[in-house]
C-alpha cells in the first residue's frame, strides 16, 4: 500500500512524502532520500521495492522548499532544471526534512535507517554523522554515488554505513572515496567496475543492471542485519 502524506519539519516547513507499507508486519523502517530529480517514478519504485522487502519506506520531497511537486527526467531541460534546483538546496534544511520523515516512520519494526542516491547519498552520510543533532538516530545508512562526500569525510558516523560507487563515475573523483576510506576504514565501501554515475537507476543511460543488482543485494542484507 502506498500513499502521499504531508510532513512538518522542525522549522514549521510543510512537505510532501511518498510512503509505502509492506503487506505484513514491518521488519523496520527506511527513509529513502531522492536524487536531484525529485520524488520521481524511479525514487517511488525504490520505496515500493523496499516495502515489498518488509520495510515501511518513505521518501520526503526535499525540493518542496524550493518548488512543490518536482518530478524530473534525466535528460534535456529536466536535467538543466535539476542542476538549478540542486544549487538551491541547503543540507541543513534538508536534514530537517529527513528528520521529519524519519519521525513519521520510526517505530515501525525494530529500527529505522536511511538510504539515498546521488544527492541523497550525500544526505545519507550526513544522516549518519549529523542525524543525532537533528533529533534522529539511524540504525544504519546506505549511500549510492554520494557526490561531495569527500568534503565531509572526516565527520564521525553514529551508525554503520555502506557506500556504493561506480568505478567509471565522472562526477565523483577517487580522492573523495579515498578520503572516506582513510578516515573510516570501518565503513563498507564497494566499487563497481564498468559502472558510472547513477548506475542503479534503470531510467538513466548509465544504468548497469549487474552492478545495480549486486548493490541492491548488499544493501538489503546490510539493512536487515542492522535494522531488522
Amino acid at each position: 500500500m502506498s500513499e502521499w502524506v504531508q510532513l512538518k519539519a522542525a522549522d514549521g516547513h510543510e512537505l510532501a512524502a511518498y510512503v509505502a507499507k509492506p503487506e505484513g508486519e514491518a521488519i523496520g523502517a527506511l527513509v529513502v532520500v531522492q536524487e536531484i530529480f525529485g520524488v520521481n517514478p524511479h525514487i517511488r519504485s525504490i520505496v515500493d521495492s523496499y516495502a515489498k522487502d518488509g520495510f515501511v519506506a518513505i521518501a520526503p520531497a526535499l525540493f518542496d522548499r524550493v518548488e512543490k511537486g518536482v518530478e524530473l527526467k534525466y535528460e534535456g531541460e529536466d536535467m538543466k532544471k535539476a542542476v538549478e534546483l540542486y544549487q538551491k538546496l541547503n543540507p541543513a534544511l534538508a536534514l530537517q526534512d529527513v528528520s521529519a520523515a524519519f519521525a513519521y516512520v520510526d517505530g515501525s519494526g525494530k529500527g529505522t535507517g536511511v538510504i539515498g542516491y546521488c544527492y541523497g547519498g550525500f544526505m545519507s552520510w550526513l544522516s549518519a554523522t549529523r542525524g543525532p543533532s537533528y533529533g534522529f538516530q539511524p540504525r544504519a545508512t546506505v549511500g549510492y554515488y554520494a557526490g561531495g562526500i569527500g568534503s565531509v569525510a572526516k565527520e564521525e558516523p553514529s551508525c554503520p554505513v555502506m557506500l556504493h560507487f561506480g568505478a567509471d563515475d565522472n562526477h565523483i573523483g577517487k580522492d573523495q572515496i579515498d578520503a572516506v576510506r582513510e578516515a573510516h576504514p570501518e565503513v563498507e565501501i564497494f566499487i563497481y567496475e564498468g559502472a558510472g554515475h547513477g548506475f542503479s537507476c534503470d531510467a538513466r543511460g548509465s544504468y548497469n543492471p549487474t552492478a545495480a543488482k549486486l548493490a541492491r543485494q548488499r544493501s538489503l542484507e546490510f539493512l536487515k542485519r542492522h535494522i531488522a
